[in-house]
């Protein structure tokens, strides 16, 4: 058995080298390495891959936030509703624009944002909500899109996890995630469901001219060039990267149909456990399981992983130290905040190897492994 990798980049490119090494070649023969025909046609087909109007590809995730709430128009001092439970990319662009992260908690099965809590932390000031689809789950967008129409505010999707899924409402409609709200981002890192060879991002919206203004701030603040109406950056995806997710798009199903196998393979194997809390699937959500995530009960869970790491088993803690409590936050009022639904999911959970490869003899020794390990440290 080889090495088990938490993600397996190698080994899902070997199966689609020859397509990926003839799309680089053609854009070293075309020399288009900036905004060539490789980005408008990948932003093209995953417009109609989502289903939406306007994909306006850039450089990375991050900027992908970033731009996305100064094409919004926010003020320093607005305030931006947004989980302390994801990655610190989620609130760092919040206080790198001088807004205001209010940080509230996440449902403790699903681990994305909770709706009553967003709605007890509306204020006047209140500019934004951020909703993240974590570990490949969607977000509640029904009570969330709901909240945010009744207050008239924009809702920012952060899909960096969770593309290629999507949520199904209540009358049975389905939509994309990143799709539902005023704007949604997303990242291609290489680690992703959809990843690229390197860095990568983009913004969806169905909003005309919000389209406009995120490629205007995307691109110097620029529509004609030379001629800048707004402060924007400079933030772009480029040809190579364009032309592997262009591969990796047209096999993306099938990506999240190995994940979500191997998800079962786990759930099948930690069912009975009554140390083990599988990922919860919400009925609304098609999970894509960028993550998979569970969490431990009455164990060490530094220990566990540590003696999974003995045995040759990768493992990740996603993310041990919430936003709110980040030193980055602490002259914002990060430590003013109790969230103690929050804090309880940072100590217990625990993420195993989750990608396309996995086979089931990595799968068997990974559970087996796992449930000796809990086992022993039990008692």
């Amino acid at each position: 058995m080889e090495a088990i990798q938490m993600v397996d980049l190698k080994r899902q490119y070997q199966k689609i080298k020859p397509q990926i090494d003839a799309a680089i070649a053609e854009v070293i023969d075309s020399t288009a390495f900036i905004g060539g025909p490789a980005v408008k046609a990948f932003a093209r087909e995953l417009e109609q891959y989502l289903d939406v109007k306007h994909v306006i590809p850039c450089a990375n995730g991050t900027d992908a936030l970033q731009i996305a709430l100064m094409a919004l128009g926010l003020q320093p001092g607005d305030e931006v509703i947004t989980p302390s439970f994801t990655f610190i990319a989620t609130v760092e662009v919040v206080a790198l624009l001088q807004l205001k992260p209010v940080f509230v908690e996440v449902d403790p099965r699903t681990y994305t944002l909770d709706p009553e809590s967003v709605r007890k932390a509306i204020t006047p000031r209140t500019k934004a909500i951020i909703p993240v689809h974590l570990y490949g789950q969607s977000a509640p967008m029904h009570e969330l899109l709901e909240i945010a129409n009744e207050h008239n505010i924009p809702l920012v999707e952060d899909n960096a996890q969770a593309i290629g899924g999507y949520y199904t409402f209540p009358d049975g409609s389905r939509k994309a995630n990143g799709t539902m709200g005023t704007v949604g981002t997303t990242s291609f890192f290489p680690s992703k469901n959809l990843g690229c060879y390197g860095d990568g991002g983009a913004m969806f919206t169905n909003d005309d001219a919000l389209a406009e203004r995120l490629y205007m701030v995307a691109n110097h603040g620029q529509k004609v060039r030379y001629y800048h109406e707004l402060v924007g950056c400079n933030s772009r995806l480029d040809s190579i990267q364009a032309a592997v997710l262009r591969v990796k798009l047209a096999e993306l199903d099938q990506y999240c149909d190995a994940r979500r196998a191997a998800a079962d393979y786990y759930d099948s194997a930690f069912a009975a456990h009554p140390l083990i809390t599988t990922p919860y699937r919400a009925p609304y959500s098609h999970h894509v399981f960028h993550q998979y995530t569970l969490q431990l009960d009455k164990v060490d869970r530094n220990e566990v992983q540590k003696r999974l790491a003995d045995k040759g088993i990768p493992s990740m803690i996603y993310y041990p130290v919430p936003s709110h409590k980040q030193k980055m936050f602490e002259a914002l009022g990060g430590n003013d905040y109790v969230l103690e639904i929050t804090d309880y999911l940072n100590q217990r959970v625990l993420s195993l190897p989750i990608h396309t490869e996995l086979t089931d003899e990595e799968l068997n020794f990974i559970t087996t492994s796992l449930i000796e390990i809990v086992n022993e440290l039990a008692g």
